[in-house]
């Protein structure tokens, strides 16, 4: 069995053919691990998770999944990998019209042919393991935004897939409930043996949870450095720093690419934005 359950095998995607989000990527994701995937906005986390869920195709490059290369136009290899895969969406996506049982049963529903008895012994089990099994029986509409968060990743492992992938899982929580969600994340790992991928800008939250860090950045989803997490955090590397540190100066910089202000404003219009600023 190889070491790797995901291989980014020299992999570009873009949009549009003008700005390509990743170009020419290769990454290995360790098997059983948790894997942070850490980066400015814009620098292809999210991309790459859609790519391995098979949601969009690489313009080059394979993906692949347990040594089998990850086809997007393939509807019924997608639909057989998608069973292995467990997707925590960064907004929880939860169905609004279905109460919180029916949103933690639904994939068991949809790719099983289990009797309902057996449904609801497994869900009870799901979100007895995230601490909410007594509001199994709750509209989504009354349950706070962390519970939702929760709730969403009950239904995510509900088919006890070999990979969870969180997108922005810590986004809006608080403090306490960020430690809930991280501390979550690593106990079911460790549970089931699953191989978790973490995309996220929370530094503090990964680093304590993570077993391999990958720092990327644009363009072209570059990887900046990549190790356990006390290696990306000793690195002296300026980039890695400023990332890590929450810099506000350093390489890294605020402004997405742009023409000069003369060439958007006119020469006036820039003289009048420096003399404003």
């Amino acid at each position: 069995m190889p070491d790797s359950l995901i291989e980014i095998d020299h992999v570009s995607f873009g949009y549009d053919a003008r700005r390509l989000i990743l170009n020419d990527v290769s990454l290995r994701f360790p098997r059983g691990k948790v894997t942070a995937i850490l980066g400015g906005s814009g620098c292809g986390k999210t991309t790459l998770l859609r790519l391995i869920g098979g949601i969009a195709a690489p313009s080059s490059g394979q993906v692949r999944f347990d040594g089998e290369v990850v086809n997007a136009r393939n509807r019924s290899q997608l639909l057989r990998l998608r069973r292995r895969m467990g997707m925590l969406f960064q907004f929880g996506a939860l169905f609004t019209d279905l109460d919180v049982f029916d949103n933690v049963a639904f994939p068991l529903r949809e790719h099983t042919g289990l009797p309902e008895a057996l449904i609801r012994d497994i869900v009870l089990m799901k979100l007895n393991a995230v601490g909410l099994r007594g509001a199994a029986r709750l509209r989504i509409s009354e349950v706070s935004g962390g519970m939702a968060r929760r709730i969403a990743l009950a239904r995510a492992i509900a088919l006890d897939p070999d990979l969870i992938m969180y997108d922005e899982p810590f986004a809006g929580l608080d403090l306490i409930s960020m430690g809930v969600a991280a501390n979550l994340i690593r106990k079911l790992n460790d549970a089931t043996g699953a191989t978790s991928l973490v995309v996220s800008h929370d530094i503090p939250e990964c680093m304590a949870i993570s077993d391999h860090v990958i720092l990327m950045a644009a363009p072209g989803g570059r990887i900046v450095a990549q190790g356990t997490p006390a290696e990306v955090m000793a690195s002296t590397d300026p980039e890695v720093r400023q990332f890590v540190r929450g810099e506000p100066d350093g390489p890294v910089k605020f402004h997405f690419p742009a023409p000069a202000l003369a060439q958007d404003f006119g020469v006036a219009g820039a003289a009048g934005k420096r003399s404003a600023a």
